[in-house]
Formats: C-alpha cells, structure tokens, sequence
C-alpha cells in the first residue's frame, strides 16, 4: 500500500483535495480529526492537558477548549512542546493503525503541520497542497472572519512557503477554478494507484 503524506499551508485548500481523493476511493487520515478523538472527555490524554495547562483549559460541557489552548500556546513555545510532546506520538501511533486496517491502494494522511513537527512520519511521499499568499489571505478573511492583520500572523506563523515545497514529492497548486483542481487531484489519483499497484506486484 501505498502511504501519502498530505500537507500545505493554511486556507491552501488541503481539506477539498483531500475530500476529492475520498471521492475517487482513496483511504483519507486525517490527523486534526484524530487529535480531537484523542483529548475527548473521558480520554487520558486530557487529564494530561489539564495538569499541564489547567482545569480553566476546559469549556463549560467539560471539553477541551480547543480555541483557549490555541491562545496559550500561541505566543509560549514552552508550552507549545509540551503539549506536542503530548499529543504527537499518539497521534502518530494511532495514524499506523489507522494504515493497517486499510484496504484501500493508496492512503492520504492529511499533516497539515508536517514541516512544523518533531515527529516524523514514515510515509513514502509527501504530497504538498500550494497557493499563492495573496489567496491564502483572501481566503483567511472570507472564510474565517478575520482582519488583514490577523491573516498575516496566522500564514507567518507557519513554516515557509518554500520549506514545504522543498520537502515535496508532488505539488498540486490550487490557484484556479474548482475544475482545474478536480482533474490535477484525478491526475495524482491515477499516479497514486499505479505506484501501489506496482509496488504490490513486486
């Protein structure tokens, strides 16, 4: 089976390509998704959180609040590695399994971090979700409400641009109509499924 490692910068677009792969029959992980499984009340990872941060981390229903931890963390990197020591290695390990049952050709494992981790993955490619700044920003404003100010930060505060083009096996680059997205995902969707088909037949 083939393992694709999915990642690209924020308001990129990597949630559409990953529900196009879905479409065509791609398995898709998606890590976001299973950090959230992993502090749900009742889980142990969360009562780890609260003795690093605080019973104040937690919302009125007694769940991770997930937009005040973003708060903290933002601005202390001390406590940002804590809390990735904390989360990343489960999130990892339940990422393997996750491949494991798979019987899908190809795996999509949605990173949005994965230049910013300390935890590698061992995947067999990465593929790199790109747009142009101007967008990432137009989009931020339109799709979350923010100012131009609070756009900025958010893109600067994630890994260069060119640090993940670096890392990259593919790039699809999302600077177009919905359309043209559609048919470089289908392009890689074929890619994908001859390459784990290949490597099954070995």
């Amino acid at each position: 089976m083939l393992r694709v490692a999915l990642t690209g910068g924020i308001a990129s677009g990597k949630s559409v390509v990953t529900d196009l792969f879905e479409k065509l029959g791609a398995e898709v992980i998606d890590t976001d998704l299973i950090s959230r499984e992993l502090v749900e009340p009742g889980n142990p990872l969360l009562k780890q959180i609260c003795e690093l941060f605080g019973e104040d981390i937690l919302d009125e229903s007694q769940a991770l609040d997930r937009a005040k931890l973003r708060q903290r963390i933002f601005n202390n990197n001390e406590e940002r590695i804590a809390l990735e020591e904390l989360l990343h290695p489960a999130i990892r390990q339940r990422v393997y399994e996750r491949i494991a049952e798979s019987d899908a050709d190809y795996v999509i494992v949605a990173i949005p971090l994965l230049t910013e981790t300390r935890y590698p993955y061992e995947l067999d490619r990465i593929l790199v979700v790109d747009a142009p700044r101007q967008q990432q920003l137009e989009r931020l404003v339109e799709r979350d409400k923010l100012s131009g100010e609070a756009a900025k930060k958010m893109v600067e505060a994630q890994s260069d641009r060119e640090v993940r083009l670096a890392v990259a096996d593919d790039i699809i680059t999302n600077d177009d109509s919905i359309y043209a997205l559609k048919q470089k995902v289908e392009e890689l969707h074929k890619h994908y499924t001859q390459l784990s088909q290949a490597t099954t037949s070995e």
